[in-house]
């Protein structure tokens, strides 16, 4: 009899009552019990977190910050209650601590009561870090406690960039205030480069001027010292004028004490004879126009009459012949008239004025003419002339009193002056030198002002001015820079999705192996009539297949349409499925064909390694090495892998791999059983005796 007939006959078997009826449906049902259910449980848990019961403590009592309220704790506290996250009992703390305690609350979340004032601290000089207190009981579940650390690490995020959008934003607008107080810096610093500018230009005025005033100050006290040695010899000559003056004071106040009655007494004769002074000076004056004109010829008569008694005095003197008795007398005429002659040419050289003396003669009688006219003129007033000469005298004499006494003060003054002066100089040569160093040190204050100018330009320039629009959108990116830009390829919507892959080939084993507890993994029939070993092995693999099948159609079509798994490819993922299923049920087949009771052992521990090493939930390389060892050599390990693909989508590399190691380990398992078959076709005495039965 071939193969798919005996399957047939084995299968056939379920027909004949009620109860074989209901162990097929059984059989049929039970990989749902596996698949459906487990998946189901857990299909979406993160969507129903909102049935959880979470204590939430507010004991924040809010804190100013830069003029503005910060109530963290009362604006996180409504964030949470508008969200779906968990179902949240504000409470007081002794009540939260209770609950979580005693099983009421899963966990607890507190905001402290300086929560604020930590974060307003962020802006002050002690910066502290705000903590969000959360309370988990592991002995209520320890899931909610590893989900709350993933829901309240959002929440800290959450707060964290809140708060740091505000201390930001203040930093942002701080930078436009320091952006505009340099604007206005720099504007300073370009009138202070233009007044110290001016300012250095003053100051080489300055030391222009103060070397001018250090020569001046050196001729000043040089002047000074000569004017105190001329004031010195001032005050000497001074003093000897106040003494003469009161000496002719003295003198002239005793003449004219003596004197004014004689000129009272005798001003009409005084007066007189100063006319007849000047009267004969006037004669005199005409006389000697008369002599100049007739000197001359007086000269010469003069010579004429001595030159006539020469010749009388030779003719008759002279020649001793003839002497005259008269001659002595002759002689004497003679030598008068000689003496005359020679006084004729004095007075006639005289008058000649070879030495200006006759004009001098003649100035001074004129002057003699007009003194004494003036004098015959002032005679009556010569008493009152003289009382008025004695005043002005005696006035002369007061004031050259007075002017000793000034040029002795002036002495003085000058000496002081003149240290002074010296003092002076000094001090303007240090002045000279200052300012020249003050010029020097302008000279650099402007080359500093102006770099000082251009720096703050350059600053201000660097600094940035951010509007409000700009300021939000800078902040923003600042108070959470780094964003989680996640594109999930092939996403798993929910849970349930993303662990079908895990408990479908789960149910599938557990339906082949429940199949062969009703199901005989070798023929009986076809042994005891020593069929071939391969079509007895294919007797025994072909009903479970078939009933692998339907349990794969049921189970797939109420995850698809009851509890809605969504598949990327659905006809691969069904074909692929009846592959998993042929290889299981030719695993499980082997298994029990081989080792009879001690094999439905076997299939449960290799059931329980698959699940183990398949990475299914965690990864397998976050499970121990002896895992990671076994898992290239298990055929659930590909099975998972390849249903991924083919549920969530990606690539079909996997799909391909699973589909060959699945056919390899199926005709292994086949020819293996078709071995275990022969040998089963001898009889032996722990066959007819078995020391276990299943």
């Amino acid at each position: 009899m071939r193969s798919p007939k005996l399957a047939a006959l084995e299968l056939r078997r379920f027909g004949r009552g009620k109860l074989p009826r209901a162990a097929l449906v059984a059989l049929l049902v039970l990989p749902l019990l596996y698949g459906a259910l487990y998946l189901w449980s857990f299909w979406d848990p993160y969507g129903r977190l909102d049935r959880i019961p979470v204590a939430l403590v507010n004991d924040d009592r809010g804190a100013t910050a830069g003029g503005k309220r910060i109530t963290a704790g009362d604006d996180i506290t409504k964030g949470l209650r508008d969200s779906d996250t968990f179902e949240w009992h504000e409470v007081s703390a002794d009540d939260a601590r209770a609950g979580v305690e005693n099983g009421t609350y899963y966990l607890s979340l507190t905001m402290p009561a300086g929560f604020s004032q930590r974060i307003a601290s962020s802006s002050g000089d002690s910066p502290e870090t705000g903590a969000l207190q959360v309370r988990t009981n592991d002995a209520n579940n320890y899931i909610v406690g590893q989900i709350s650390r993933t829901v309240f690490s959002e929440v800290r995020t959450a707060a964290s960039t809140k708060t740091s959008r505000s201390f930001l934003d203040r930093i942002f607008i701080s930078f436009s205030d320091i952006h505009g107080q340099t604007v206005k810096a720099a504007g300073g610093a370009d009138r202070l480069e233009g007044g110290i500018g001016k300012a250095e230009k003053g100051s080489k005025d300055l030391a222009d001027g103060l070397s001018d005033a250090k020569q001046g100050s050196g001729k000043l006290a040089t002047g000074l010292t000569k004017l105190h040695s001329g004031a010195g010899d001032l005050e000497d000559g001074s003093r000897q004028v106040a003494g003469g003056t009161q000496a002719l004071a003295d003198k002239v106040d005793g003449v004219a004490g003596k004197v004014g009655p004689f000129l009272k007494d005798n001003e009409r004769t005084i007066g007189d004879t100063a006319r007849l002074v000047a009267d004969s000076a006037a004669a005199i004056r005409h006389n000697l126009d008369t002599l100049v004109k007739s000197a001359p010829v007086a000269a010469r008569g003069a010579h004429a009459a001595s030159d006539a008694l020469d010749d009388v005095y030779a003719a008759r003197c002279e020649d001793p012949a003839v002497p005259d008795p008269a001659c002595a007398d002759l002689k004497k005429a003679r030598q008068a008239a000689a003496d005359v002659a020679k006084v004729a040419d004095d007075v006639s050289a005289l008058v000649a004025d070879q030495d200006g003396d006759l004009d001098k003669l003649d100035g001074n009688l004129g002057t003699l003419q007009k003194q004494a006219q003036a004098l015959a003129d002032r005679a009556p007033h010569l008493s009152e002339d003289l009382d008025d000469a004695v005043s002005r005298i005696d006035k002369l004499n007061e004031g050259a009193g007075k002017v000793a006494a000034g040029a002795k003060t002036l002495h003085a003054g000058l000496g002081t002056a003149e240290t002074g002066a010296a003092g002076l100089d000094a001090g303007v040569g240090k002045l000279k030198t200052g300012a020249e160093d003050l010029n020097g040190g302008m000279y650099k204050l402007a080359d500093g002002s102006e770099k000082l100018s251009d720096g703050l330009h350059d600053g201000a320039a660097k600094i940035p001015d951010y509007g409000k629009k700009d300021r939000d959108r800078r902040t923003g990116v600042m108070a959470d820079p780094v964003q989680l830009v996640s594109h999930d390829l092939h996403k798993a919507p929910n849970y349930g999705t993303g662990f079908a892959p895990y408990f479908i080939p789960l149910s599938l084993w557990v339906g082949a192996m429940v199949a062969y507890m009703l199901i005989t993994p070798m023929n009986r029939r076809a042994l005891s009539a020593g069929a071939p070993a391969w079509r007895i092995a294919l007797a025994g693999w072909l009903p479970v297949v078939a009933v692998g099948v339907l349990q794969t159609v049921a189970l797939m079509s109420v995850l698809h349409w009851a509890i809605g798994l969504e598949m990327a490819r659905a006809a691969g993922t069904i074909g692929f499925l009846f592959l998993v299923t042929a290889c299981f049920a030719a695993l499980v087949q082997w298994l029990n064909a081989r080792f009879g009771a001690a094999g439905r052992i076997l299939v449960l521990a290799l059931l329980m390694l698959q699940l183990t090493s398949a990475g299914g939930t965690y990864p397998v390389q976050t499970s121990p090495g002896f895992f990671n060892a076994i898992h290239p050599f298990l055929p659930m390990s590909y099975v998972v892998e390849a249903l991924r693909r083919l549920i969530t989508g990606g690539g079909l590399g996997p799909v391909w791999q699973a589909c060959a190691v699945l056919t390899a380990f199926t005709a292994g398992a086949l020819a293996l059983t078709a071995l275990s078959a022969r040998r089963r076709q001898v009889w032996t005495l722990d066959r007819l005796h078995p020391e276990l039965s299943l």
